[in-house]
């Protein structure tokens, strides 16, 4: 059992996410809940209810702003810098795997190079494809 944990100790940074997710995930579920329940009680005595509320009501739920709104509009991905980078790693994988022997024959930087091309062209596919306000 002590193998285990030995073994794979990274493991405890996906389920930390996936975690954090599902805690996010439950946190927005109950904030809209409770600016539903909050509107129902504005309604029954007939009030108006504040902008405030009506806003956080018209949030999506897989918005990450804390403050509810956002003050600069997102920008477009840059598909031509992803490109690069991953061009860039993918080249670095291919030479530390080929030149030295880092990974002691095992083969592992082939893999991650091979992975980091496949990033690399579909960023490029992504930027070729994608069009761009000017």
């Amino acid at each position: 059992m002590e193998n285990l944990f030995y073994s794979f100790w990274w493991l405890i940074f996906p389920i930390g996410f996936m975690i954090a997710g599902a805690f996010n995930s439950f946190l927005g579920y109950k904030r809209q809940k409770d600016a539903l329940n909050l509107l129902r009680a504005y309604a029954d005595k007939g009030q108006e209810p504040p902008a405030e509320l009506l806003k956080v009501l018209q949030r999506p739920l897989d918005d990450d702003s804390w403050t509810g709104s956002s003050s600069a509009p997102r920008q477009p991905t840059n598909y031509w810098s992803l490109f690069g980078l991953f061009a860039a790693l993918s080249a670095g994988f291919v030479g530390a795997g080929y030149y030295t022997d880092m990974d002691r024959g095992s083969g592992a930087f082939t893999i991650v190079a091979f992975v980091m091309g496949a990033v690399a062209v579909w960023a490029l596919i992504s930027a070729l494809t994608t069009r761009r306000n000017r």
